[in-house]
């Protein structure tokens, strides 16, 4: 058997150092980096799952402003509005809010002092059929035949937000993923100059035994690869945990709106050791194969 065949028998552990120490701060460094990126992925899907729900709580109700005309009290017109909309086809609960309960809504926004000297709105709170829910033009159409005076809020202002809102949620995370794996790609080039530097003794003997540049670059894309997906596995591992840690004492009924996780998030995660992996694989063997050509 030829020098060379017995090297391509050989795995690249046999080959290289098995540890080295310079190569702990690579392992923490796309560890660091891994577990960024899980975290990125666990938090958007997460914003995306709850602007879903906000979107859908906010076009499943409907704000109705009655005035009243006439001599009845804002009250009864608000009682009247009601009763005509429970009626209409595609409407499930309505409520007409007490006066109180109105200024208990505004409080928040104009304090007491401005509400004293405020006429208070009299609302109407429409919540539509989820499956085949009324839509403006017809509670408008049951008003004005009931001669009632009124103004539909549909939200839709706050339908547009939230939409906006998602959308930068999802774009920011897509940079952030990007960065990411590009910073990975980085750290595992610089690394790779670094192995092929400190061991020139080892390129430059394989070399002399008939070993080809691809031969070489194999070896380094094994290692760094076999590196990346040990990184990875931990980074995924230790986001993972975080989530877990996350749902399990954040609980509050506000941090439960604003990201709520699902254990199926999870299966994202798995991906993650893979990918790095073949970021670092790619990464090796293109450095490697170019700064051999470039030595010959």
């Amino acid at each position: 058997m030829s020098v060379v065949s017995r090297l391509s028998s050989m795995k690249a552990r046999h080959l290289l150092p098995e540890q080295d120490q310079r190569e702990i701060a690579l392992h923490y460094v796309i560890g660091v980096l891994c577990v960024l990126a899980c975290l990125a992925a666990l938090i958007v899907m997460a914003s995306d799952r709850a602007a879903r729900g906000w979107a859908r709580e906010i076009r499943a109700e409907v704000t109705v402003q009655v005035r009243p005309t006439g001599l009845e009290s804002g009250s009864v017109a608000a009682a009247r509005a009601a009763e005509v909309l429970a009626g209409v086809k595609g409407v499930g609960q309505v409520t007409a809010l007490e006066p109180q309960k109105a200024k208990d809504l505004i409080k928040p926004w104009l304090g007491d002092a401005i509400l004293d000297d405020l006429p208070i709105p009299n609302l109407v709170s429409v919540r539509l059929d989820d499956k085949t829910p009324a839509t403006t033009k017809a509670l408008t159409d049951a008003l004005i035949s009931h001669d009632i005076d009124a103004s539909i809020d549909d939200h839709s202002v706050w339908m547009k937000d939230v939409e906006q809102s998602a959308l930068t949620i999802r774009l920011i995370s897509i940079g952030i993923f990007f960065i990411i794996f590009s910073a990975t790609a980085a750290v595992v080039g610089f690394a790779t100059r670094a192995g092929l530097t400190a061991r020139a003794n080892i390129v430059e003997v394989l070399s002399l035994c008939g070993a080809t540049d691809l031969f070489i670059a194999q070896r380094f894309q094994y290692r760094f690869a076999r590196m990346a997906f040990e990184s990875g596995l931990l980074g995924a591992a230790i986001a993972a945990g975080v989530m877990a840690i996350i749902k399990a004492t954040g609980s509050s009924q506000s941090f439960a709106l604003a990201l709520p996780f699902s254990w199926l998030d999870l299966l994202i995660l798995l991906p993650c050791p893979f990918l790095v992996a073949l970021i670092a694989a790619v990464t090796a063997r293109i450095v490697t194969l170019r700064l051999l050509g470039g030595k010959g």
